[in-house]
């Protein structure tokens, strides 16, 4: 059976590999021991020749399938060291709903670790099986009969890494519960694996991580550090964000605060503003195999005017979000944040905010927008890492009307975090895109968000590579594609 759409992208990459992951929906017509492991909800390409071109891998690698399977939200992390390039592709796992009944009733988020080897056509992406990241800390058994147990619901994972220390972070919400079951909860969480720290005993190919992996639905292990508790008023948390300063392995984390409960109200309290939240988490804080502190040493909020009310044309989900992405600059001393945001026109702009590393002092008066174009949509924005001057890239969906769902994805190069004027904008795709011409199984049809990353090079000649990852609706269904820029 054709399966309609493969969407949410991430991507990453080192010297001349790339990894680029994605939502599949051929896992929805597909049962375990399919051919290229087709039965996940998450799918991979590997290209060998620095992202001209890549293989479609299918799904993850997962042997035990009739148990748990992937299930998209994936995020990709590299990392070289002694030689080899390996890849870090996370993604949600829970049980196979085709599968029926499993012994775990736990949410997770998974990874597998692939190494990445040769070259031409006899290169290769070689995966490990299903590597533990994070698990429910809450579950609840009901006496029955028959007895039923249900956990809390991990979500919207992404993953950064701290190459010098040889750690690999992963930000999550748990959705969950008050032990009475009265209230609904939701927590911003970071865990943390060991990729060649020597802590737990990982190493590069074999990561060992700590969140809740140990324990069981009888008895959940408790998060490895709780970034923000749930909200006393309701008001929903979600889209965590993480970045790791590569100098020194401070972490920085943010989300979006009031999320959908800015629409539908919050409960107990009443509404709050919609913010995006950054947080500051000092290496010093970050021990194995269990945090030293209990929560963030600084937070900054800002407030937005959010597009969640929006009903974007050609777009199939709803709400949207306006779910924070940032990068460290050690060269400026920053930690920018960019979102969508509606406050100069209904349509959105591409806004970043950066604030001074640990302090997380705003560097600027207000919020510089970042896309030249001031009509039509601009939304679901990419942000990574940085390049070789410390300067940002930022990518995102646009349209030059908003009358329009014909969509295209811009990007803004070698932006400097503590600017305040809006930075030259470049056009990344080659072919628009009609997404209400576009046929979909999988919500939502074009993801909702982007991705890239930027690689630097030994010499200023090329400087650095920024590889933008976005699913695309050109060919009529939607599709992973990945441009490289040069800066």
């Amino acid at each position: 059976m054709q399966a309609y759409g493969q969407s949410e992208t991430s991507v990453a990459a080192s010297g001349h590999y790339a990894v680029e992951a994605w939502n599949d929906s051929t896992g929805f017509f597909t049962s375990c021991g399919a051919p290229q492991n087709k039965e996940e909800l998450t799918g991979l390409g590997f290209s060998a020749n620095s992202g001209a071109s890549y293989t479609d891998l299918g799904g993850l690698p997962n042997a035990g399938c009739n148990n748990n399977a992937f299930q998209g939200d994936p995020s990709v992390e590299s990392w070289t060291t002694g030689g080899k390039t390996y890849f870090y592709v996370a993604s949600l796992f829970n049980a196979d709903s085709f599968a029926g009944f499993t012994a775990d009733p736990r949410s997770h988020i998974a990874m597998d670790a692939c190494v990445a080897s040769g070259t031409g056509t006899s290169a290769a992406l070689t995966c490990s099986q299903p590597i533990n990241i994070a698990s429910s800390s809450e579950c609840v058994t009901e006496p029955g009969p028959p007895p039923f147990t249900f956990c809390s619901f991990l979500d919207k994972d992404f993953l950064s890494i701290d190459r010098a220390r040889g750690l690999l972070y992963a930000t999550f919400t748990e959705f969950g519960f008050t032990p009475d079951l009265s209230a609904s909860t939701d927590i911003i969480e970071l865990a943390v694996c060991d990729i060649g720290n020597g802590a737990l005993g990982g190493t590069p190919a074999a990561p060992v991580c700590t969140n809740g992996g140990s324990g069981s639905a009888s008895a959940p292990a408790a998060p490895y550090l709780v970034v923000a508790p749930t909200d006393p008023a309701g008001c929903e948390n979600e889209g965590a964000y993480p970045a790791v300063d590569p100098a020194n392995g401070d972490v920085y984390v943010a989300y979006e605060h009031n999320w959908a409960t800015g629409i539908f109200g919050c409960f107990p309290g009443p509404n709050s503003p919609t913010q995006n939240v950054m947080n500051f988490i000092p290496a010093s804080c970050l021990t194995l195999p269990t945090a030293s502190c209990s929560g963030p040493a600084a937070t900054n909020a800002v407030n937005i005017t959010s597009l969640q009310a929006a009903f974007i044309p050609g777009y199939n989900r709803f709400p949207m979000n306006d779910f924070p992405r940032l990068a460290v600059s050690d060269a400026k001393g920053t930690v920018s944040m960019v979102w969508n945001d509606a406050r100069f026109h209904i349509g959105g702009d591409i806004l970043m905010q950066s604030m001074n590393l640990t302090t997380l002092g705003n560097t600027s008066a207000a919020p510089v927008v970042l896309n030249t174009d001031r009509g039509g949509w601009h939304f679901l924005p990419a942000l990574r890492n940085t390049n070789q001057f410390g300067k940002l890239n930022v990518s995102w969906y646009s349209r030059s009307s908003a009358n329009t769902a014909i969509t295209d994805v811009t990007a803004a190069l070698d932006v400097n975090a503590r600017s305040t004027a809006t930075p030259a904008n470049i056009l990344v795709t080659t072919v628009s895109s009609d997404w209400n011409a576009v046929s979909s199984d999988i919500i939502p049809n074009f993801g909702d968000y982007t991705d890239n990353y930027t690689i630097n090079t030994a010499t200023n000649t090329p400087g650095s590579r920024d590889f933008v990852a976005w699913s695309d609706g050109r060919l009529g269904i939607p599709q992973p594609f990945s441009s490289v820029a040069f800066t």
